[in-house]
């Protein structure tokens, strides 16, 4: 009887091991992107870089979707109206894509904006008209600039299949963002920060 507990025991310990390691499988172990430099994925090596990105496409959403509904009702222009209405509605499609991706990756999320976008959320609700307008163009002209280089830098250079694929789709999104906002003829490009200087090219050697 000793021997069949034991054997017993030792089959349900064995069903144990290959459970867990199944559930490991499908659910991977959650990144802490404080401390995340590199972790391995079915898509590929994640990053810190990699979960860089999903936190600031998730955090642009997490702003510009409210944001984009303030204009309905606090724009004078119409123009305006309309490109908060564009913004609110494919950063709904873009928060649905990295939420997607970080759960295959699993990568954890943030719930809310980050404190400079909590400020500019409240900058604009405190507005309206003519001064809602122009800070909207520009605020959110600028957010967009800044994010477009950290994600067309992802795009370039990750090794992970899925973060590709979400960049790729984020430049997309961006470049026509930039676009809509540029629309409302109200972007003042001067404030715009400037390209990086380029690195002096090398020195022409004449053959002899």
């Amino acid at each position: 009887m000793h021997r069949l507990l034991r054997g017993e025991l030792f089959m349900l310990g064995g069903f144990v091991v290959a459970a867990a390691a199944t559930i490991a499988l499908v659910m991977p172990p959650a990144i802490d992107p404080a401390s995340a430099q590199w972790t391995q994925r079915s898509s590929g090596p994640l990053t810190a870089a990699d979960v860089d990105l999903l936190i600031k496409v998730r955090q642009a959403g997490l702003w510009e979707m409210p944001v984009g509904e303030y204009a309905q009702t606090r724009a004078e222009s119409q123009r305006v109206k309309e490109v908060g209405k564009l913004l609110k509605d494919e950063h709904k499609e873009l928060d649905l894509m990295v939420r997607q991706a970080a759960k295959k990756l699993g990568v954890a999320l943030p719930d809310e904006p980050n404190p400079d976008q909590q400020r500019w959320m409240a900058q604009l609700a405190a507005e309206s008209g003519p001064a809602f307008d122009k800070d909207f163009a520009n605020l959110l002209r600028d957010a967009h600039g800044k994010v477009f280089s950290v994600v067309a830098g992802v795009r370039s250079g990750t090794r992970n299949a899925e973060v590709r694929k979400l960049a790729q789709e984020g430049i997309n999104y961006v470049m026509r963002h930039m676009a809509y906002l540029e629309s409302t003829g109200l972007v003042d490009h001067q404030r715009l920060p400037e390209a990086p200087t380029p690195s002096p090219a090398p020195p022409v050697v004449n053959g002899g």
